[in-house]
């Protein structure tokens, strides 16, 4: 009886751990490179500063290219809309020569080099990244 319930606790712990794991991959952080200390974002900034618009400050957005599972987590928790929404968006406002949509990097590796490279960059990644001390943390998904 002693050895089943070892089992057992053992096996719970394991599938507690990989739901954490799993969660925290799920989770997205907003990082930029940036001398304010003090800069923190809402949801909305964020959204509206990668959707074309103005915030306030001089932040350039870098995205990941489409169908990546980081872009797709960060259109849903943050932007809020499908991946095929967002492209029909930035395809209207090239056409009607609007807004360009953000600059793209391959993968997560290039957006941290390029995020640690240029000053006032910002950009998503998953929570799980290891960051460079050049890289503030400005917005998390729950």
């Amino acid at each position: 009886m002693k050895q089943l319930t070892t089992l057992f606790l053992s096996l719970a712990l394991a599938l507690c751990a990989g739901w954490h794991s799993a969660y925290a991959s799920d989770q997205i952080i907003v990082v930029a490179n940036t001398s304010d200390d003090t800069l923190m974002l809402t949801r909305e900034q964020v959204r509206n500063l990668f959707m074309g618009a103005s915030v306030g400050r001089d932040l350039h957005p870098i995205a990941l290219p489409p169908k990546h599972r980081t872009r797709s987590l960060f259109n849903t928790k943050v932007v809020g809309l499908a991946e095929s929404r967002v492209q029909s968006y930035w395809a209207q406002m090239k056409f009607t020569g609007r807004r360009s949509p953000p600059m793209e990097v391959g993968d997560e590796e290039a957006m941290l080099r390029y995020l640690n490279e240029h000053q006032n960059s910002i950009g998503y990644l998953t929570a799980s990244t290891d960051l460079p001390d050049s890289l503030k943390v400005i917005y998390t998904t729950e």
